[in-house]
């Protein structure tokens, strides 16, 4: 007792009190003192469980809490320390966390199921999806509610284990994974061989007049000897599989195979035991080879859909060379903080998002957007972590990093749009959940019929229809298509991040371009420059070059980069913002800028001088103290292939709408130019959605594309959206898809890809339903035998992965693919 007559000990534990702590029990009457929550949790239970003769008969402190936990779960609370959770935790607002984990013990689609469900219902999960290609898994939770720590205990909890995301780790995982399904394998097929060889003795016996007695009951037990390490072994994952989702109440895939192979098995061992009936120690080894080789080829080709992933994030370096006051150091790139000053060596790869400061280059982005030529970068421009400097040293100041970088948010966009389900994978789970449920049913009714019409047989067409049905190939149908077609898509750069969005592509009737920054460039390019005295168009160009060195307006970088020469900048300049230039070119003194201000200069009326302009294009005029020298149209410069990709679109069968911003002039000219029948100039965006909202009222399947912020409304509205990857965060957040490497040729092998794709899901759904439907009666009709259920099921499955990774082979040579750049019109010189 302590100084205020509280015992000083813990009831339960024996540990010393801490002082201020008032957690009590009563226990036989008496109230008891505890240390802490948990023994408080724990004495209750015992005494609500009736088990107060435990602390009668003791002769030991039970022992605490932290005691009884495992060791490994214990450990998983160190992933709620803060500065363990900075490496791989990104935080949105004050309380949500989102965090990417690898879970070990996938299986099939089944466990994928079991793993949302389990999670999804913890209170304070917010999100949690799995992609079936590569087992990792998107969490997002509520950290006020609930602790990373819990939620990884309550994967544990149903027998499978998460730990946040690593690539060399995930990368050692499937290693094992492959080894420890190869062992299995081998075991599998050494037992099969040797007791199908048994089993061909008796066969052969049978047919020539018959055994020993004494023999066939010592071929039997050595069958059995053989097949139960085939059993107990090899097949262990389907009976884990089956056990977790008859705990969880579901009935999954591998529940029918383990009711077939531990009935086949028992049934064997007592024909064996009481030496009477027939065996099938020959179809439970072939169950598990046949059976384990289907899954193995599944899981290499399910690993090689989801290399697309696995290579962006293995980009980043682990080190980096940081620039210190003092020199040069070397550090893990994890380190690396906004506002650090990193030396890119040639042959180096970026290791975080910044800007140059010093140098220049020439980068290779090709893994993040598709675009095979390295890139010229020099001070000011941006660098994304995972590229490669491929010529000079360049200095970059570090502004992203971790989970905020460019190569992180493709990443996560590209987990989130495997792992959400189009419509036609969720009725698949639904269907094959059913089916399940359906054939154990079919099963015990051919069971029973067989056992009244022949009971010999009843056990193996029971066997067999069991075997058959599995309905494998019915949910690896749309994982398999979805994870190799994005893959295929994200090496184009065209990288799609929502489930949903290959399959509403694929039916997209009209498509609506927004013009700046999607049909065209963005960016101002010289037109037309029409000399308006006798000089040549060299001359004039240079000039309004000298004038305009020193401008970033975007009128005098389009003049700068038009001029052939790049002579010296121009002697006592004087901007006027919002009209021109003055400055002084070999001795004489010019503007450049709106008429009215030129005409200011010479002080006569220049605009009966001007030639006409085209419609929508942006003009600024030269003159001296004489009158006008030159006249210059600038305007927005078309993509390249641009005219190919809408041609090709049209040729697709899609309606193609040009809406935009700019001015009804501009507009039209460019829907003239790439031949689009309806165009918009003047729109608000409110205006572009009440179009968009038109066409859906009248049935249309809409797809947008835009790259702003005013598209991110149209972007939202739309069936489908995708947003050019040179566009605003706030319009790739509302987008469907990312078109990372801003070709648009791209669009349209996203088109046909997203079409190939439905159609593949398609027939992988029709082959999987016709197969159970021919499978099913013959079995049931005793046509099929046990050895060659299991050789059907596993070639079904099989057969619906290798038709999905078709899809891997990336997009199909198209016109718009392989279309030149645009006719010489259309580029900045005019000419």
């Amino acid at each position: 007792m302590n100084d205020n007559g509280q015992a000083s000990n813990c009831f339960h534990c024996d540990q010393p009190i801490p002082a201020g702590s008032h957690y009590t029990v009563v226990i036989d009457d008496q109230e008891r003192q505890m240390c802490c929550r948990g023994c408080q949790a724990v004495a209750q239970a015992i005494v609500d469980g009736g088990l107060l003769d435990y602390y009668r008969y003791r002769t030991a402190p039970a022992r605490s809490p932290e005691e009884l936990v495992p060791e490994a779960l214990r450990q998983l609370t160190l992933y709620d320390r803060p500065e363990l959770q900075r490496s791989f935790v990104r935080a949105e607002g004050d309380d949500v966390r989102e965090a990417s984990l690898i879970l070990e013990g996938i299986t099939c689609a089944a466990c994928v199921w079991l793993n949302e469900r389990h999670v999804g219902t913890l209170p304070g999960v917010l999100e949690f999806r799995v992609n079936y290609s590569t087992h990792r898994a998107q969490l997002k939770w509520d950290n006020s509610r609930i602790r990373l720590s819990d939620i990884l205990q309550a994967i544990a909890a149903i027998g499978y284990i998460a730990h946040p995301f690593d690539p060399s780790r995930q990368e050692e995982v499937q290693k094992r994974e492959r080894a420890q399904a190869l062992r299995r394998i081998a075991v599998a097929a050494l037992g099969s061989m040797q007791v199908m060889m048994l089993a061909g003795a008796i066969y052969a016996a049978d047919f020539y007049g018959g055994m020993d007695p004494d023999m066939w009951t010592f071929i039997r037990w050595v069958s059995m000897v053989v097949a139960t390490p085939v059993l107990l072994y090899s097949a262990q994952p389907f009976f884990i599989s089956a056990w977790r989702d008859l705990r969880r109440r579901r009935l999954g895939m591998d529940v029918p195979v383990s009711f077939a192979m531990i009935g086949a098995f028992l049934a064997s061992v007592w024909a064996t035991i009481s030496n009477t009936g027939t065996t099938y120690f020959d179809s439970v080894t072939m169950f598990a080879f046949f059976l384990l080789t289907g899954r193995f080829l599944e899981m290499n080709a399910r690993h090689k859909a989801g290399q697309v992933a696995e290579e962006l994030v293995r980009l980043i370096p682990a080190t980096a060379t940081r620039l210190t006051e003092t020199g040069e150091d070397v550090v893990a790139v994890a380190e690396l903080a906004p506002g650090d000053k990193v030396l890119i060596r040639p042959g180096e790869v970026v290791p975080a998002d910044g800007r140059i400061v010093e140098g220049h280059s020439s980068v290779d982005e090709s893994l993040l957007t598709g675009e095979s030529l390295p890139l010229p970068k020099q001070p000011g421009a941006t660098l994304v972590g995972g590229t490669v400097n491929t010529e000079s040293p360049l200095t970059m100041v570090v502004e992203k990093v971790g989970g905020d970088t460019v190569l992180s948010s493709i990443v996560r966009l590209l987990d989130r749009a495997q792992t959400e389900k189009p419509q036609i994978a969720q009725l698949a789970d639904r269907v094959a959940a059913w089916f399940v449920a359906a054939l154990l049913l079919v099963a015990g009714t051919v069971a029973w019929w067989w056992w009244q019409t022949s009971p010999e047989d009843a056990f193996w067409i029971t066997l067999s229809v069991l075997v058959v049905t599995c309905p494998c190939a019915l949910s690896l149908a749309t994982p398999t298509a979805i994870t190799a077609a994005t893959g295929a898509l994200t090496r184009l750069g065209l990288l799609t991040t929502r489930g949903h969005a290959l399959e509403t592509l694929a039916r997209a009737t009209h498509i609506i371009f927004d013009k700046t920054g999607t049909l065209t460039l963005g960016r101002l390019a010289l037109q037309e420059a029409t000399p308006l005295r006798a000089m040549t168009r060299e001359e004039v160009l240079r000039i309004a070059a000298a004038l305009e060195r020193g401008s970033e307006h975007p009128v005098a970088r389009a003049l700068v980069a038009a001029a052939a020469e790049s002579g010296a900048a121009a002697a006592e300049v004087i901007a006027s913002p919002g009209q021109g230039i003055e400055g002084v070119v070999d001795g004489r003194r010019y503007r450049i800028g709106n008429p009215a201000y030129v005409a200011a200069l010479s002080g006569g009326d220049v605009q009966a001088a001007l030639p006409g302009s085209r419609a929508g294009a942006t003009r600024v005029v030269l003159g001296d103290e004489e009158g006008l020298v030159a006249s210059f149209e600038f305007a927005d410069q078309l993509r390249p292939a641009a005219r190919e990709t809408i041609d090709a679109l049209k040729a697709l069968g899609f309606k193609v709408l040009l809406l935009s911003g700019d001015s009804p002039g501009a507009v039209g000219r460019v829907a003239q130019e790439l031949g689009i029948d309806e165009a918009h100039g003047a729109l608000l965006p409110q205006d572009k959605l009440n179009r968009l909202k038109e066409l859906q009222a009248q049935g249309a399947v809409v797809a947008m594309v835009g790259d702003g912020v005013n598209d991110a409304p149209v972007l939202a509205g739309a069936q489908v959206s995708l947003a050019m990857g040179s566009g605003t965060q706030l319009a790739h957040a509302s987008a469907d898809m990312v078109l990372l490497s801003e070709q648009l040729p791209h669009l349209v092998d996203g088109v046909r890809t997203a079409r190939r794709t439905l159609a593949i899901i398609r027939q992988n759904l029709a082959w999987a339903l016709l197969y159970n439907l021919l499978a099913l009666p013959a079995a049931a009709a005793g046509y099929v035998p046990p050895w060659l259920a299991a050789i059907g099921m596993s070639l079904s499955s099989l057969l619906v992965v290798l038709n999905a990774l078709r899809l891997r082979r990336g997009r199909e040579t198209s016109g718009a693919a392989d279309a030149t750049p645009l006719a010489p019109a259309a580029t900045a010189s005019g000419a």
